[in-house]
């Protein structure tokens, strides 16, 4: 290697001023500095060629705005290559932000004023375009829906929209003169319904006052012995048995009920006819009564004469004399019939429609008195406590509601059934109201405690109707498709006796004023009679029986 030129002249110039400073007096003489001696230049190695080594593949990182790693055009030109993201590792980046996004919308909404009066709540979803409920839906759940909505809104910066919000609730509402007039919640019904409620509270009003004062009586006469009469009506119950059988129609049966002297059954079908049969064996029959168009869905006799009603799928009920005559005809509903009842009074009638209503008619003069509206779905059953004050309607909304006929009003609203309910039956003692449905369950409330009293897993299959024993309501039958017949005791509703016989569903039943006789009709198309066993009258021969009040 040469050495450097300016390596050179720095060092001659080193030797001539300490020669010059040796010269001077005080200083000793300093041998001359003899400059380093350099090897001669070496000629280059040559290099033997080698193939070239191809570089791995960098990942380069994005360019960044704030002095973080950049890549030149040329090196990114020069590597020629670009990596895709697989789609796996794309969704779940994609759900990390969408998980991120959630988690910041939910602050947002914890961090938002909501308002807590529901009504507000309400009132705010409405203004926001949201629909203020929805179905099953609670308080505290529309609130944290509003919470999230707020929010959401908030996070997607829609701030004008919920500021509009915040400033409509928080405006004063001004005094508007041309306000558009209120109008009644309610429907002013005609004077027939005003004096049909009058007429009604004081029939109530004795029925009570009789019922009432045969509880104190039975409560305090020390002769009642109202345990024994329990004991001995089930005892009663338990001994019935099939008396007889026969057909009632070419079609099924759909209802069967006894008058009220209990000496004729009359029974209807889905032929449309309604027939009369001469008790106790339901050999003769007594009467055909044909009118409707279509099916008939039910039949019920009058409790103060030897009126009955029927009901069908035409869309009218009709009402009827025992000997086959026709005196009303009862049209107004949009759809067809399902069950139909007396008031205890026996001037007026109460049917039930498919067209979500129930209605309340003068038997005298055929004219409307009531449309009930109410249920959200079809209403099905329905039924008249003794006294003649409430009634009870059940339907497909799986509710069964008690109404006060001297008001209109809808007192108790029963909830608890998880399907359709088809019958309801008020008891004698006038605050125990029996449901049965499709839920395969008969449900006791207590109008007192307003809540259920007991629920009995009734039958294997649809209970079809309830109906209490009418003298004191000591036993409960219930009618199922599960083609039996089932008797509760009405103290501990444990089950007394099965009825089984009918070769398909069981459709209606119904118990005589005395409770001596049970009538089932069915889609077999026979009417069976269950009453209580000779065998069990001979064991009861020579003792002391109870005397029943009929």
């Amino acid at each position: 290697m040469e050495p450097n030129k300016e390596d050179n002249v720095s060092l001659t110039s080193t030797a001539q001023i300490l020669q010059d400073a040796s010269s001077q007096p005080g200083f000793s003489a300093i041998p001359p500095v003899v400059p380093p001696s350099f090897p001669p230049p070496m000629a280059p190695i040559p290099m033997m060629p080698h193939p070239p080594v191809a570089r791995p593949p960098t990942f380069r990182p994005p360019v960044s705005q704030n002095g973080g790693a950049k890549t030149s055009e040329s090196d990114s030109d020069s590597d020629g290559e670009h990596f895709e993201i697989s789609e796996e590792s794309r969704q779940v980046r994609e759900r990390q932000e969408k998980a991120m996004q959630e988690l910041l919308i939910k602050r947002r909404g914890a961090a938002v004023a909501v308002p807590t009066n529901d009504n507000a709540v309400r009132d705010r979803l409405r203004r926001l375009g949201e629909p203020i409920t929805l179905f099953g839906e609670q308080e505290m759940e529309r609130r944290s829906r509003l919470a999230g909505l707020m929010g959401k809104l908030d996070f997607e910066g829609q701030l004008d929209k919920l500021l509009k919000a915040h400033e409509e609730d928080a405006a004063p509402k001004e005094d508007v003169d041309d306000e558009v007039p209120e109008y009644p919640f309610f429907t002013e019904g005609p004077k027939e319904l005003r004096e049909a409620r009058i007429e009604i509270a004081k029939f109530s009003v004795k029925r009570a006052a009789v019922r009432i004062q045969r509880a104190k009586r039975r409560r305090d006469d020390p002769d009642e012995d109202m345990d024994a009469e329990t004991k001995w009506a089930l005892k009663h119950a338990k001994d019935m048995v099939l008396d007889c059988s026969n057909f009632g129609d070419d079609r099924p049966l759909t209802g069967c009920s006894f008058s009220r002297d209990g000496k004729i059954l009359a029974t209807c079908s889905l032929s449309g006819v309604t027939k009369l049969w001469e008790m106790p064996q339901v050999t003769n029959k007594i009467a055909v009564l044909k009118d409707h168009k279509e099916r008939a869905t039910d039949v019920v006799f009058s409790p103060v004469d030897d009126c009955l009603a029927t009901a069908s799928a035409d869309r009218t009920a009709k009402l009827w004399k025992t000997d086959g005559t026709l005196l009303q005809t009862f049209e107004g509903h949009l759809d067809r019939l399902a069950r139909v009842a007396f008031h205890p009074s026996g001037r007026y009638l109460g049917t039930t429609s498919f067209d979500k209503t129930w209605r309340l008619w003068d038997i005298n003069t055929g004219a409307e008195l009531l449309l009930q509206e109410g249920h959200s779905r079809s209403v099905y059953g329905i039924a008249f406590q003794q006294d003649g004050a409430l009634a009870a309607s059940c339907g497909l909304d799986s509710l069964a509601r008690v109404w006060d006929l001297r008001t209109g009003r809808s007192i108790l609203v029963f909830q608890g059934h998880i399907r359709p309910v088809l019958s309801v039956n008020f008891s004698p003692n006038g605050y125990h109201l029996a449901s049965g449905g499709e839920d395969n369950q008969c449900r006791i409330w207590d109008l007192r405690m307003r809540k259920s009293l007991y629920i009995i897993p009734a039958h294997a299959n649809l209970v079809s109707q309830v109906k209490y024993e009418p003298q004191e309501g000591y036993f409960l039958a219930t009618a199922s498709y599960d083609m039996k017949v089932n008797i509760w005791s009405g103290r501990d509703f444990s089950l007394v006796k099965s009825l089984a016989g009918h070769e398909s569903k069981v459709a209606s039943l119904d118990i005589t004023a005395d409770s001596s006789c049970i009538a089932t009709v069915s889609h077999d198309r026979t009417i069976k009679l269950w009453t209580s066993s000779e065998n069990g009258e001979d064991e009861d021969e020579g003792k002391e029986t109870m005397d029943v009040d009929l």
